[in-house]
């Protein structure tokens, strides 16, 4: 290529480094010109020298952050003299995206740990590979005056980085170093050294709320077996998991790696990573009854000095009360947290967005993202072909783990993960979400989606937008919109013809008005038909059933001729009107919910019957039962999607001494089995050429394990990147909301 050239480059390429990058590839190539940020990304204006081999390296170097999309070249007149140069950004808006927070890289971790660097010992030593991003941003362009760390001048020291193109901080927006940058101190009574006497309050057996990236933990040394009991007993959560920090070596004592797992740990985003337990154990309330442990790296130099300080792991669990979002300013901590905590790690750079942790499960193929958050968001997820010109659209979700999601220009972002929207100030965090996301990324929609229920909060709200804004309004049914999420994350192309979906999951509002949840359909983005599903039982006092497994083993004991055994097993509770709600359908309500059935095995093999307190705590207690049994093949009773037999074949085994390990495995094999056949009677008779695994219910690895094994040959799609539960339900509405507009 001859002459002068504009090259528009898209993606994630701003805050990782993309232009010192280019300004030293175009050094190298012997290119004049210029590059710069902007509203839609990366512009470079380059003429001279070898062009073409400086527009191939922008690709096939671009920095570890940065994500290439599309590398547009437009020839223009003229040509451009003297020295490659770096400018100002140009213009607002916010066509480009927004880069993730990243885990500390090596380089900015070996001068905090170097005794004669100046940055020895600083907790918040970042550049352009590394640190906070979206926790600390309030527009667009990513310029510091566009942070949280606006109110920090810079020192002459860190000016001369932050100026330097050769500098690998150059332009790193964070940058900042003990003189002039944001400090740490301990609260109350914090001696001169914060680190020092944060880990000797936590050797002693204290709980401290420490300040992260995205917002507070709760933090005690996690192999003091009291202070976990005392943070269960102050925080009201007696059985739900701890996640845990430490360095590698350490997890490699306490956990079992494989090298999905510690590809996972040492991903930049530095996910909780869900591991199977080692010869070495925790003590036992980290994680009750489950087999597995939520791992992760410290993923800042102030998480690596609290580590080393301390010379073990640290449990670091959401600093917030019990069904609230995570706490994430200073008086907001000492107000909220005094009752739980002994002290406070604080330190004075705002966040910006709360962001809880990113969790991740390994499968038998690789990583499957359980929850998306901190450090996976906002990446984008390139629509699949078909979809070039899909509209502006905002989906609202679910009422459960929900997040939104926008699409725009060819991307959809999935946001992070709200919670539970029942809860009021996860309502007000959805609400600040979706105002924040909207200005953020200047997101005009023409199409709002949402779930079909009429009485989730995010339904309501959308319903709401719509009419105040005159938007076209997309209503999409739960299971169908689980379907679409997985096929657009796997890039499913908009023609590419219909699949098979199992889905399997709590519940959700059917096409009929009945709550479904173990469902075979077949679909594509524009519509889907029922072909199979669970045989439905009621759930006895609606939304209570959720919460206590009981209500659901009457009704499958009931419904397979065993009342003798449910009076046996839960004569205590109100049975009798229990039974004449369900005979009368009051608060009683039909479902096919796999993940209530789940909860009918365990209370019958004595788990959590009268009360799950946290939610999936009956079917994760389940499958660590399952994982344990000795069985590698076992013959189950099979008739269709119909339990009843395999109810009585539990019911029977465990009377003549089987152990309930056993039956728990067979119970998984089962439901494999049972759905496997009935996907591959649907792929026969749709001639589809895919099987889509979603819901919840896919989470578990056991079952995950065994329906892929049912599918033989079969072209199989899961999740990967996005959440199988109902985190990425907003995705499936807005590809579903878009198809419907093309």
């Amino acid at each position: 290529m001859s002459g002068a050239v504009e090259i528009r480059v898209r993606g994630q390429v701003q805050g990782v480094g993309f232009r010192p990058f280019v300004w030293g590839i175009a050094r190298r190539f012997g290119v004049s010109g210029w590059v710069k940020n902007d509203a839609e990304g990366v512009l470079i204006g380059a003429s001279g020298g070898q062009v073409d081999a400086f527009i191939v390296a922008i690709t096939a170097e671009a920095p570890p952050l940065a994500r290439v999309d599309a590398v547009e070249v437009v020839e223009v007149e003229g040509a451009f003299a003297g020295p490659f140069e770096i400018v100002a950004s140009g213009g607002a808006g916010a066509e480009t995206r927004v880069t993730p927070d990243a885990a500390v890289c090596e380089a900015c971790l070996g001068e905090v740990m170097d005794a004669g660097d100046r940055r020895f010992g600083y907790p918040f030593a970042n550049c352009t590979h590394c640190g906070p991003r979206f926790s600390i941003i309030s527009g667009l362009p990513y310029d510091r005056a566009m942070t949280s760390m606006a109110r920090f001048p810079m020192c002459e020291a860190c000016r001369a980085e932050y100026e330097d193109p050769a500098d690998r901080r150059f332009h790193a927006q964070p940058v900042a170093c003990a003189e002039c940058g944001p400090r740490v101190w301990v609260e109350p009574e914090g001696g001169d050294d914060p680190i020092a006497e944060a880990a000797a309050r936590l050797r002693a057996g204290q709980i401290l709320a420490v300040k992260g990236i995205g917002g507070f933990h709760l933090v005690c040394d996690a192999l003091n077996a009291e202070a976990i009991a005392t943070l269960r007993a102050r925080k009201h959560r007696p059985a739900k998991p701890l996640a845990v920090m430490a360095e590698m070596e350490t997890i490699e004592r306490y956990a079992l790696i494989n090298a999905w797992g510690r590809e996972a740990l040492c991903d930049p985003a530095a996910p909780i990573v869900v591991l199977e337990e080692g010869e070495a154990r925790l003590p036992d309330g980290i994680a009750p009854g489950q087999g597995m442990v939520g791992w992760m790296l410290p993923y800042t130099p102030l998480h690596h000095l609290l580590i080393r300080a301390v010379g073990g792991p640290l449990v670091m669990t959401s600093g917030n009360l019990s069904g609230e979002p995570q706490v994430i300013g200073n008086q907001e901590a000492r107000e909220k947290l005094a009752p739980i905590v002994d002290g406070f790690v604080m330190h004075d750079r705002d966040i910006a967005r709360r962001l809880d942790d990113s969790v991740e499960g390994l499968m038998r193929w690789g990583r499957m993202v359980l929850r998306r958050a901190r450090g996976q968001v906002p990446g984008t997820i390139p629509l699949p072909p078909g979809f070039e010109g899909a509209p502006q659209v905002v989906a609202y979700g679910g009422q459960m783990k929900s997040a939104i999601c926008l699409i725009k220009n060819g991307q959809a972002l999935l946001g992070h993960h709200l919670g539970e929207l029942d809860e009021a100030l996860t309502w007000d965090a959805f609400l600040e979400a979706d105002a924040d996301y909207a200005a953020l990324f200047d997101h005009r929609p023409e199409v709002v989606a949402v779930d079909l229920h009429p009485e989730y909060r995010a339904t309501k709200h959308g319903r709401a937008r719509a009419d105040r804004e005159g938007l076209r309004l997309e209503e999409v049914q739960h299971h169908h919109a689980h379907l679409a999420a997985c096929m657009a994350e796997k890039g499913w192309p908009l023609d590419g013809g219909k699949v098979v979906g199992l889905i399997l999951d709590g519940t959700g509002l059917g096409a009929d008005g009945t709550l479904w949840g173990g469902e075979v359909l077949i679909g594509d983005y524009h519509g889907f038909d029922r072909f199979e599903y669970l045989k439905p039982a009621p759930l006895i006092g609606g939304d209570m059933a959720a919460r206590e497994p009981w209500r659901n083993a009457l009704a499958r004991l009931d419904q397979a001729g065993l009342a003798q055994e449910a009076d046996r097993l839960f004569g205590d509770k109100p049975l009798a009107m229990a039974r004449m709600a369900a005979e009368r359908g009051v608060n009683a309500p039909m479902s096919s919910s796999v993940g209530r059935l789940f909860d009918a095995v365990a209370a019958i093999l004595g788990i959590c019957p009268d009360g799950q307190s946290y939610e999936g705590e009956a079917a994760m207690r389940l499958e660590a039962l399952a994982r344990s049994s000795d069985l590698r093949r076992v013959a189950t009773p099979f008739e269709g999607l119909y339990p009843s037999e395999m109810i009585r074949h539990i019911v029977t085994q465990r009377a003549a001494g089987a152990k309930d390990a056993d039956l728990a495995y067979a119970f998984h094999l089962w439901v494999a089995r049972g759905f496997g056949v009935a996907a591959l009677r649907a792929l026969v008779s749709s001639r589809a050429e895919a099987v889509v695994l979603s819901g919840g219910c896919f989470q578990n690895r056991v079952l995950l394990n065994m329906v892929i094994e049912a599918m033989s040959d079969t072209i199989v799609m899961l999740h990967e990147k996005t959440p199988a539960n109902d985190g990425s339900l907003a995705l499936g509405q807005a590809v579903i909301a878009a198809a419907r507009c093309l």
